[in-house]
């Protein structure tokens, strides 16, 4: 059993949430799919190289970053989820994917190989770190001098079409400010929008010993699902869905699907034949694509890096 200090998350992502992720990978692959392509071009992988992949989930970044890095390369996967991680594995062997592995541990604290890795990546997994500066850190010191560190993480919550369509429970579901825009994750505990400010990013990256900080907005269109009524009840059935669909009643819940399924009828795209007037849901995601690198010599803590954003 593996030692972790981000106690809190790794309850959450082995129990409901991770199991929800891991029993809809396919689905949640589908949302996210977008920003593979920026995030694997921003690490340029070449083959040969050694990579780690933070909070890989069902492991698809992980996937295909192998395939980048092909014969002579490896792909590691880190992840504090049980449930999402046997998934990886699973995919892994059916696609027949061997220069991979995953291992279950807090990226925090992990015991990395110093040195071991030319690149390190992450698809919206480094958010929820319990010390961003002290995970970051270690992550820099598993990255050979030069390593490479390319993510995504999430960006202002008012830009994401998902999380507006939920804001919009307000009244029915108990949302608080979720999507309100200038909202930001103020908490001190780890969250979605955990690095959604460019600026508290570069300082924690600098703060971790990581130059070259360069922070950028991208944008990925995702498939919610195969309707409205589909996607509602994908997104009602997710781990922050649920959460607050248990803090009220039965009528409660139906109403907050039935006015869900109605904004989302504004996503729909209904291919030409398709009888029932229905289509697949696509909505935008926004997110930050963060790069930087570890210096041939470690930079005094709190370095400048690159202008804002």
């Amino acid at each position: 059993m593996p030692h972790i200090v981000n106690v809190d998350q790794s309850q959450a992502w082995n129990g409901y949430e991770g199991e929800h992720w891991a029993r809809n990978h396919d689905r949640w692959d589908a949302v996210n799919e977008g920003f593979n392509q920026p995030l694997l071009d921003a690490a340029a992988v070449r083959p040969g190289e050694r990579v780690l992949d933070v909070g890989c989930g069902a492991g698809a970044t992980t996937r295909l970053a192998a395939r980048r890095a092909g014969p002579g390369g490896r792909a590691l996967g880190v992840d504090l989820s049980g449930p999402m991680l046997a998934r990886a594995e699973e995919t892994a062997r059916r696609e027949g994917v061997v220069d991979v592995s995953f291992e279950r541990g807090d990226a925090q604290i992990h015991p990395f190989p110093v040195g071991a890795f030319d690149v390190a990546i992450s698809r919206f997994g480094v958010m929820f770190f319990a010390d961003p500066v002290a995970a970051f850190a270690n992550i820099r010191r598993a990255l050979r001098p030069g390593g490479r560190l390319a993510f995504i993480c999430a960006a202002e919550p008012e830009r994401n079409d998902w999380l507006r369509a939920v804001a919009g429970l307000r009244g029915i579901l108990p949302v608080g400010g979720f999507g309100t825009p200038g909202e930001r994750d103020t908490s001190p505990s780890p969250g979605m929008f955990s690095l959604a400010d460019p600026d508290a990013t570069r300082e924690v990256l600098s703060g971790a010993g990581f130059a070259g900080v360069e922070v950028r907005r991208v944008e990925g269109y995702g498939l919610w699902g195969r309707d409205a009524g589909d996607a509602a009840a994908f997104l009602l059935g997710s781990g922050p869905g649920r959460h607050l669909t248990e803090q009220v009643d039965g009528e409660a819940r139906e109403l907050a699907h039935r006015t869900l399924t109605n904004t989302l009828h504004a996503y729909e795209r209904v291919s030409e034949g398709n009888a029932d007037g229905k289509g697949e849901v696509r909505m935008k995601s926004v997110g930050f694509l963060v790069t930087a690198h570890n210096p041939e010599e470690v930079p005094c803590p709190l370095a400048k890096t690159s202008p804002t954003v």
